[in-house]
């Protein structure tokens, strides 16, 4: 498959140049003895593919949707909680003061944010004041305003396939869909004919190892991973080393997410990037924030949290078909103003494509 279709836009990369002179070698920071850590329960292979789509067998057979009535689909949380308020307050009613309040409290419980709130009611309060308007109308409006919002955010990731490696560290705290995210993205590039490795970086939690290693041998990707409890940073720099000796066009590199010990997890990741550095020193070429929808407002909170600890370059925002608290992704892009590069309503890989801002802004009020 070539990079030019719907994929090819979200993870095309940059023009094929003769590949740069491999980096010099350079010593690793020391690695500290890996810490004890409590043992996990033995994840079997089988239980994570069959928990990779936990839909009935019925539904999983339907004929599949086109991406617009899936993403329609995603977003009937959300989208139904803030149409439900916007017909109890606009049934022909007169746009008054308290029209406008009570439109900006909604606004607000939905996870659109102040900002969003304030836009909407001041361009309705300048244009239909005093006038009778409906829910629909206010729809319509509110859509409008959203995609203005989300346009300038809606970037796709490009590798810079001249690097051999382009590396992708993927950040993000325990359960937001890190490792999965990986994977379908791994798949993505894949298919468009591009060598991709995968390094299990989030070494303290056995599962996640094993669903890398799961989602590798999906799709033929090298995994780079070793005992639970290694030295991240030690994996890290071993697998920028194996996967430049292959010529690889893309590494992508997990990590852990204890945000229960915000010092620790600092340390590991500033330590992570620093020994990335060591092997290229433009490296990590792209910073990604794996965000599970599902967290609402908290969204902001990790955001902060991980801008402290790393250059994130982009968010990836997972599980919005889980969730009537969508609306998050639009009070992240007025907040932050970080690149979004994809957006994930499902487990399998095709359920990982590329933000759209007109089309989430028209399902996201109700309107595709």
């Amino acid at each position: 498959m070539s990079g030019k279709g719907l994929f090819g836009r979200l993870f095309g990369g940059k023009s094929e140049e003769p590949a740069a002179p491999a980096a010099s070698e350079a010593e690793s920071d020391a690695v500290a003895t890996p810490p004890v850590v409590e043992p996990e329960a033995e994840v079997e292979v089988e239980d994570i593919v069959a928990a990779d789509d936990p839909r009935p067998a019925e539904i999983i057979a339907e004929a599949p949707q086109s991406w617009l009535s899936r993403l329609k689909s995603g977003l009937t949380k959300s989208s139904s909680k803030l149409t439900q308020g916007l017909g109890d307050l606009f049934t022909k009613r007169k746009l008054d003061d308290d029209a406008l309040e009570d439109l900006e409290d909604l606004l607000i419980t939905t996870d659109l944010g102040v900002g969003t709130a304030a836009r909407v009611t001041k361009r309705l309060a300048k244009t239909r004041f005093g006038q009778d308007v409906g829910a629909d109308e206010i729809k319509q409006v509110l859509a409008e305003e959203v995609a203005q919002i989300l346009a300038p955010v809606a970037k796709p990731l490009e590798p810079d396939f001249t690097r051999k490696p382009h590396v992708v560290l993927v950040v993000g705290v325990n359960g937001s869909g890190k490792t999965t995210t990986i994977g379908k993205m791994a798949k993505l590039f894949k298919d468009q004919g591009r060598q991709v490795s995968l390094a299990a970086g989030d070494t303290f939690r056995a599962a996640a190892v094993e669903q890398l290693k799961v989602w590798g041998e999906r799709t033929n990707c090298p995994v780079f991973a070793r005992d639970t409890g290694a030295d991240a940073a030690g994996l890290a720099f071993d697998a920028m080393a194996e996967s430049a000796s292959r010529g690889d066009d893309l590494l992508f590199i997990d990590t852990a997410g204890r945000l229960q010990n915000k010092a620790d997890l600092m340390e590991e990741l500033r330590k992570v990037v620093r020994v990335i550095k060591k092997q290229d020193e433009t490296a990590p070429h792209d910073v990604l924030l794996v965000l599970d929808a599902t967290v609402g407002q908290n969204a902001h909170s990790q955001v902060e949290v991980f801008k402290d600890i790393v250059d994130v370059s982009g968010l990836i925002l997972t599980k919005l078909d889980g969730t009537a608290r969508g609306g998050v992704l639009v009070a992240l892009a007025e907040k932050f103003a970080l690149p979004v590069h994809a957006i994930g309503i499902g487990e399998k890989a095709e359920d990982l494509r590329p933000f759209d801002a007109d089309a989430f802004a028209r399902s996201l009020v109700g309107l595709n």
